[in-house]
């Protein structure tokens, strides 16, 4: 698709919390505050001409490497919030976006995501075969107090559960979604911790590809900070570590 003639480099979309969305309190799950915040990055990348569609012409998908998300409070059913995002680089393969979440004029979640491209045919990635130069890039400007990290998988871990990847696991790109990770892991938190907030902020670094039927091995290691590792056939493929206050 062509640059859409309302295309700017930082979008502001507005999104109303569904009951859909909720947990039984009536607060937006984690889970979709992830699913709302993907999808204004996939609006803005096709407002700007490099979507999944623009990229399939050449065999292309963008796919999350890296996400940290930190949250000061949840949104609640009915509430309008609206998220603002922008790039902060993008170069060759590889793209830093920002998100916010506002609810009036107070932020309530930032979020930086870490973003390659992505051969679809070779599963490989490449350096990006459409024209971004449209992009403003906006490399001083945060949307969290920490950046990105790698999480460390070599700590001890102890088995929670086997997860046979299924067809609902899976997105436009065949693999299992980003965000289906972390509903596997949250499903093994004390539900306490989800329903009273006390999740402060939470990263996830994606390794390796997981397909259906693939079967994944969730480890589980509860120290200062509480992280999973995601494995098939013992390899590492997804890390996830979250912070409660």
């Amino acid at each position: 698709m062509p640059i859409a003639p309302n295309f700017t480099s930082k979008l502001t979309k507005d999104w109303e919390i569904n009951f859909l969305q909720c947990y039984p309190n009536g607060y937006l799950k984690y889970t979709d505050l992830c699913n709302i915040l993907q999808l204004t990055a996939a609006l803005h990348a096709e407002l700007g001409g490099i979507s999944f569609s623009d990229m399939q012409v050449h065999h292309q998908a963008w796919v999350l490497s890296r996400m940290r998300v930190e949250v000061n409070r949840l949104p609640q059913w009915r509430d309008l919030v609206t998220v603002k995002t922008w790039i902060q680089s993008l170069e060759n393969s590889r793209s830093i976006r920002c998100l916010e979440l506002y609810l009036g004029d107070e932020k309530i979640a930032g979020c930086e995501t870490f973003w390659a491209v992505f051969n679809t045919k070779s599963r490989r990635p490449e350096a990006l075969a459409l024209p971004h130069q449209h992009f403003e890039k906006y490399p001083e400007e945060q949307a969290t107090v920490a950046s990105f990290s790698k999480i460390d998988t070599t700590v001890t871990t102890a088995l929670v559960a086997e997860k046979t990847i299924l067809l609902s696991d899976l997105d436009i790109v065949n693999h299992a979604n980003s965000i289906k990770y972390l509903e596997w892991c949250l499903d093994y938190v004390a539900p306490k911790l989800l329903l009273e907030q006390q999740l402060k902020s939470f990263e996830i670094n994606y390794l390796k590809e997981v397909s259906l039927n693939d079967s994944v091995a969730i480890r589980k290691n509860e120290s200062d900070t509480t992280t999973f590792t995601l494995s098939v056939h013992d390899k590492v493929c997804c890390a996830v570590q979250l912070n409660f206050g």
